[in-house]
């Protein structure tokens, strides 16, 4: 079953159009429809029926776009997709009702889920939609804490990108009837693949091609975000001699030049600017001369790896050949 044809099916035709417009333009621009496929494989997985957790995966993907609405305002961001955020297009209060109205049609479609597994499914959806809001508080909040740390920011992560994906997986293998140990194997390999994606989104938004990208690059040093990349730039420029950044002179002058960079990432990070050019500029500097980018590429790396030994534990079969593939896409995503 092609979901994203399934997800163009849905008929946003109504009125008001001030309401539901909104809502057929950001469906219609596309995305890579992660979380409906990870529902639709968690199923298939186990030898569920697509008819069955299509609703789910529906229910999945109109939720996470509608976060993406309140997102985009939240973060000021122009573009998404490669085309004007929905309160650039229309403006701030479009972007908030239509979203408050795709969280609506989210649960209308999880209703459709069979009898059977409905309150199961409510009662991990629910969990998950309270973690996604925990996140993105935590999120917020991290933009006014000057002392936040890498454990905090994957915490963060994990409950703001992690457990979409992750449950995605649980409710289509609990739909399918898998046990709750083999529920706990796949919603892991979500939270692993996820916190690899959200890495690899935080380096795409220094070094990625805007073309592929899909929205402006910088976006997260204009906006002060303490990106896992800050994050690592000020861990490193805080020792002495990471092993893979030996970039500086002697080992006299070493600690004095990574001072000096971490006061400077400080300062910049400080500033809020009408015209961020030369700060983002300056900033990717600072990043490269610390050797952050290859550490991070680490990182998602290890964290891929985790969720491939997971999926050896599964069922292997065209499922779980299409999760390992989608790992692996998500791992080479390009810069």
């Amino acid at each position: 079953m092609d979901v994203n044809k399934e997800i163009l099916k849905l008929d946003w035709e109504r009125e008001p159009k001030g309401l539901y417009a909104p809502i057929a333009y950001t469906l219609a621009a596309g995305g890579k429809r992660v979380r409906p496929q990870l529902a639709m494989i968690g199923s298939q997985l186990f030898g569920g029926k697509d008819e069955e957790v299509l609703p789910a995966a529906l229910a999945l993907e109109v939720f996470h776009n509608f976060t993406l609405l309140h997102d985009d305002v939240m973060d000021k961001a122009e573009v998404r997709r490669g085309r004007p955020t929905v309160h650039i297009q229309w403006n701030e209060n479009t972007a908030i009702l239509s979203g408050d109205q795709m969280m609506i049609e989210a649960y209308t479609l999880l209703s459709q889920v069979p009898e059977r597994a409905l309150a199961r499914v409510l009662q991990l959806f629910n969990k998950m939609a309270t973690e996604i809001c925990e996140g993105q508080q935590y999120d917020v909040d991290f933009e006014q804490k000057s002392d936040v740390t890498i454990e905090e920011y994957l915490m963060m992560i994990r409950l703001k990108t992690s457990v979409l994906l992750a449950n995605a997986l649980q409710i289509g293998a609990y739909i399918a009837g898998a046990s709750e140990e083999e529920q706990q194997a796949v919603y892991q390999f979500g939270i692993n693949i996820g916190l690899a994606f959200q890495i690899q989104d935080d380096i795409l938004d220094v070094w990625g091609d805007p073309k592929t990208f899909g929205k402006a690059v910088g976006g997260d040093i204009a906006c002060n975000k303490k990106t896992f990349v800050y994050l690592e730039a000020m861990r490193r420029s805080g020792e002495r001699a990471p092993q893979n950044a030996s970039v500086f002179g002697d080992p006299a002058e070493e600690k004095g030049e990574r001072l000096e960079a971490r006061e400077e990432l400080e300062d910049w990070y400080n500033q809020v600017l009408d015209d961020n050019k030369e700060k983002i500029a300056r900033v990717k500097e600072i990043f490269e001369q610390l050797g952050v980018r290859e550490a991070c590429e680490q990182v998602v790396r290890d964290y891929t790896q985790r969720a491939l030994d997971i999926l050896e534990t599964l069922p292997q079969n065209e499922a779980s050949e299409e999760l390992r593939k989608l790992a692996e896409k998500l791992l080479v995503r390009r810069v």
